[in-house]
């Protein structure tokens, strides 16, 4: 009765042995083809790797030219447009930068995939086009009991808003503001909003407006319109047609 366990095992272990047999005899006498063949691949691989490095490199220009020329907002379209090359490979590349400097990935329906990089020039003026904040102070609760249908008297607060005005500068101080300034022909936001004595936030809202120049004429102290450099991102005086 106990044969034929043994038997039995005897089989299986047989149908084992052959196949690992053939297996081991095949790596024998192929192992240094495969061995070569292992080596071809990481060869390959690193290969790859130097090619896409030496890429990057003269891609790179282009990338940074982007950045400060859409204020750091890039999507694979844009890269691609500009660099003559695959969607599919600038979007590896742009994710790789965006791994580097930690830039911000925005999905929409509209624009796809976009992404931000923001530089310490694009931060600075993201903060000139902010508003200047006026600190409230708090005001005493009124005791004194007032009819439901009388107006809300006026707060101190909104009296200020309404009288307070820019500093305003004199002829002679814009004037020779303006020659020491225009040393290389133009003017950055700050110092025009200056001279044309508004908000540099409102500089910042009117630059792309067709009207500018007018509007800037009528603000400025010497009558002078300006115009706006999309390319250097300055303001330059506009030529007067004699």
């Amino acid at each position: 009765m106990s044969e034929k366990p043994i038997e039995d095992n005897g089989k299986a272990f047989l149908v084992l042995l052959l196949p690992i047999s053939f297996l081991i005899i095949f790596l024998v006498a192929t192992w240094r083809l495969l061995l070569a063949l292992i080596v071809l691949v990481i060869g390959f691989k690193l290969w790859q790797e130097y090619q896409w490095q030496q890429w990057t490199v003269r891609v790179n220009p282009i990338f940074h030219q982007l950045v400060r020329e859409n204020q750091g907002r890039l999507t694979p379209m844009d890269l691609a447009i500009r660099g003559n090359f695959p969607g599919t490979t600038a979007k590896r590349y742009l994710d790789t930068k965006a791994s580097e400097f930690g830039a911000s990935v925005l999905n929409s329906e509209d624009a796809g995939q976009s992404y931000y990089f923001i530089t310490a020039s694009i931060l600075g003026n993201i903060l000139d086009s902010s508003e200047p904040v006026k600190e409230l102070t708090a005001q005493p609760v009124s005791k004194t009991a007032r009819s439901l249908l009388a107006p809300p008297p006026q707060t101190l607060q909104e009296e200020e808003l309404e009288t307070e005005s820019l500093p305003e500068l004199t002829h002679e101080e814009a004037k020779r503001s303006l020659e020491k300034q225009l040393v290389f022909g133009s003017l950055i936001q700050s110092e025009l909003a200056k001279r044309l004595n508004v908000y540099s936030s409102t500089v910042y809202k009117r630059r792309n407006d067709p009207e500018f120049p007018e509007w800037s004429r009528g603000k400025d102290p010497d009558s002078i319109a300006w115009s706006y450099s999309e390319k250097t991102k300055e303001f330059f005086p506009v030529e007067e047609e004699g």
